[in-house]
């Protein structure tokens, strides 16, 4: 990926080496350019008419996947400042194919749109269990092109359940994911009883195949599926310690993140316990607990409450509406005006870094007094 240097640009500009961002079809000042950069030779007979010469695919300067703050337009108004990817803290996991189908072109226009606030992408259901393998391994690269991880969701359940716990089907599994291209396996027991000491020998073993795991917990028992509130209800629930005391253990045993379930909590209830959120995020590290959000009233109630870098997985219909909510330019009544962070710039704006620049090695200007030519090898 080039980078183009402002200090050089602002040169060149000087000396009339380079047409003016505004007679271009994009701003040769934007930060980076695309990889698919081809070879231009410009020559010119009079200095006053020389001119920064980037081929069509240059000049297509859309940000890198992984770039924090995309020129745009109206980035003069203030935002809140996000941390940039790979983030630490305030990830966004996304569900891909289960309610609607993601396809891969769908998957990397999205991303393209909006992946400075996509971090992970998550498969539903064992969805990817039904899919081809080049059609599979077309959607995680298309994640992994934009800097998003990718997630099995709990179709571990399944081989557990299938299998009887057999060790060796596990293993078959773990690896069958990691060969993939799957970087998170999600550890989930929604619809099973398992020992605590099985969760969280399933998370070692996970660790070991090479895979972040990431066990779900939760209050409600039978979630993962689609239950009515009145099946919920009638299978009961648990208690917020059982959740915290199974979170600290899987923690121990190599978890890189804790899944909240949002069923029993803040979906299909009647009323939100919102005293389990405030006990799971008094007993929990804030950057190790990842909350199921997939409803505005939900994610919109965390950010409140956590600060607009709570950890959520929403659904990819509502990645437009959560980045809004979390930057502090867009909301509703009780969020309008009223999210912010603090800066982490030197002149205190709260606009995400602009990363550093510098022209390319391999980007040679070379002159006299009859012409210039600048070469893009």
């Amino acid at each position: 990926m080039y980078n183009t240097c402002h200090g050089e640009v602002a040169r060149l500009s000087q000396l009339h080496l380079y047409t003016p961002p505004h007679q271009h079809r994009c701003n040769p000042s934007s930060p980076t350019m695309t990889s698919t950069v081809t070879k231009t030779l410009l020559r010119s007979a009079s200095t006053a008419n020389y001119r920064r010469a980037f081929s069509s695919s240059c000049l297509r300067s859309m940000s890198s996947p992984s770039a924090n703050t995309p020129l745009s337009t109206y980035n003069f108004p203030p935002s809140n400042f996000l941390p940039p990817k790979p983030r630490g803290h305030g990830p966004t996991e996304i569900r891909g194919p289960y309610y609607y189908p993601v396809t891969q072109t769908y998957l990397n226009e999205l991303l393209s749109d909006w992946g400075e606030f996509v971090d992970g992408v998550k498969f539903a259901g064992g969805a990817f269990s039904l899919m081809p393998e080049e059609r599979l391994r077309g959607l995680i690269e298309t994640a992994h092109k934009h800097d998003a991880y990718v997630s099995t969701g709990g179709f571990i359940e399944k081989v557990l359940s299938s299998s009887n716990g057999n060790r060796a089907v596990i293993q078959k599994y773990l690896e069958t994911c990691k060969n993939m291209g799957f970087d998170v396996l999600e550890i989930s027991s929604g619809f099973l009883s398992i020992p605590t000491d099985d969760w969280a020998d399933l998370v070692e073993m996970t660790a070991k195949a090479g895979l972040k795991p990431k066990p779900e917990v939760g209050i409600q028992w039978g979630a993962g599926g689609d239950a009515s509130i009145t099946e919920l209800e009638s299978a009961g629930t648990r208690d917020s310690k059982w959740l915290i005391d199974r979170a600290k253990t899987f923690r121990e045993a190599g978890a890189y993140m804790i899944m909240i379930e949002s069923k029993g909590i803040t979906e299909n209830v009647r009323n939100w316990r919102t005293d389990v959120i405030s006990a799971v995020t008094s007993a929990l590290p804030k950057d190790k607990i990842m909350f199921e959000a997939a409803d505005p009233e939900v994610f919109a109630y965390h950010i409140q409450n956590q600060g607009a870098t709570a950890n959520l997985f929403v659904d990819h219909s509502q990645i437009v509406q959560l980045a809004c909510l979390r930057k502090g330019i867009w909301g509703t009544g009780n969020t309008f005006g009223k999210i912010v962070t603090v800066g982490k710039e030197s002149t205190g704006s709260h606009r995400s870094p602009q990363p550093e620049c510098e022209l390319p090695t391999d980007l040679r200007i070379n002159s006299n007094r009859s012409k210039l030519y600048i070469d893009i090898n």
